[in-house]
């Protein structure tokens, strides 16, 4: 293992010397691609100085026991032999786990997108209640959230919101929320008592930069409208609205949450590459063999990953087998534990390639 760390060492002083030098500053995507790989090799060589002091405590306590001329260094050398020993495994195991490659879109920004499915206005409200679920959480954790266009649900909810999350490994953390999830519940509408399911779908893309999606414009039909719904007197007025037709795909992206048009276009614009981005990386995991057999982030949106009942307060994630009687706590944004335990379980599985590897 030590010989694996050395070669990452390697490359750690390659980068470190990279990042400094003015033709790399200067070009944007490279500069943020080894700031990154900066990062990442930053917490295994922090590992491996802790690994190496504890092979070298090793050695040497070995050595004096083995001289065995000084009975109290002898002694003291056991304890420090034995406590070294305790906590080799454990490091082992975590420096796997840090020698297996990064997925590099992890540690971006995230845009989501969670759309009412079957239920009709039931789907719309429980579309409302994981948005502001998600909201809530992404408070909790000092990411900021900023929505980027919503169609109303006829009596409350939503039918579609898209926003963007901020801050620190958000894709990494919210890819695990991507598919459908399923409420079992009593309507406001319903007379009868009867429990009714209804469901929405969420979608978590990266967030696509510049410089990963090379938009051409001559493709992007740019249309201006008046925005609608409620907003104030700039509403209906002011061609402010941006709906955006990508001739390629077929794509349509749509914003009308800024007053300003500048504003709305950047917001669609970043819509739009993300999912462009998307397209491209579902190709590259469909061709990934160990990506298409992860149970917690094959990235099936039509997949159901979760059931939320309300009448035994009970959530359910179906990949994992997870089922926890909290469902206040979670739909009020707690979601920590399902999101924990879902990155335990990919990583168990990361750990078992390590090993085949190792």
């Amino acid at each position: 293992m030590l010989d694996k760390l050395n070669i990452v060492k390697q490359r750690f002083d390659e980068v470190s010397d990279l990042i400094i030098q003015p033709d790399i500053i200067s070009d944007q995507k490279r500069y943020v691609q080894l700031t990154r790989e900066y990062k990442d090799l930053k917490e295994l060589i922090d590992k491996r100085d802790v690994y190496k002091t504890l092979l070298d405590n090793i050695a040497e306590a070995e050595e004096i026991i083995a001289d065995g001329s000084d009975a109290e260094m002898v002694e003291m050398a056991k304890m420090q032999l034995e406590e070294a020993k305790e906590e080799l495994p454990g490091l082992e195991e975590e420096i796997k786990y840090l020698l297996i490659p990064k997925d590099p879109e992890d540690g971006k920004n995230a845009v989501m997108e969670i759309r009412a499915g079957t239920g009709g206005d039931e789907a719309s409200i429980f579309a409302g209640d994981l948005y502001r679920m998600y909201t809530k959480y992404c408070e909790g954790q000092g990411w900021s959230t900023s929505t980027m266009s919503f169609s109303e649900g006829t009596s409350g909810g939503f039918k579609e919101i898209i926003f963007e999350v901020s801050g620190e490994n958000v894709y990494g953390t919210l890819k695990f929320e991507a598919g459908v999830h399923r409420v079992q519940r009593v309507p406001q509408t319903e007379t009868q008592g009867r429990v009714h399911t209804s469901a929405a779908t969420v979608m978590v893309l990266p967030e696509a930069e510049e410089f990963d999606i090379e938009l051409d414009m001559t493709e992007v039909r740019i249309e201006r409208t008046t925005s609608t719904g409620p907003g104030g007197q700039s509403v209906n007025t002011t061609y402010s609205a941006i709906k955006l037709h990508h001739e390629p795909t077929g794509m349509i992206v749509s914003c009308q949450d800024q007053k300003s048009s500048h504003k709305n276009l950047e917001k669609a614009l970043k819509v739009l590459r993300s999912r462009l981005y998307e397209l491209e990386l579902a190709k590259k995991q469909a061709a990934d063999s160990e990506k298409r057999k992860s149970m917690v982030s094959s990235g099936d949106r039509s997949a159901k990953i979760r059931t939320y009942n309300y009448p035994q307060s009970r959530v359910t994630d179906h990949r994992i087998g997870l089922t926890l009687y909290d469902l206040d706590n979670i739909i009020n944004g707690d979601i920590s534990k399902l999101i924990e335990e879902l990155k335990l379980a990919e990583n168990t599985e990361k750990l078992k390639e390590a090993n085949e590897i190792l």
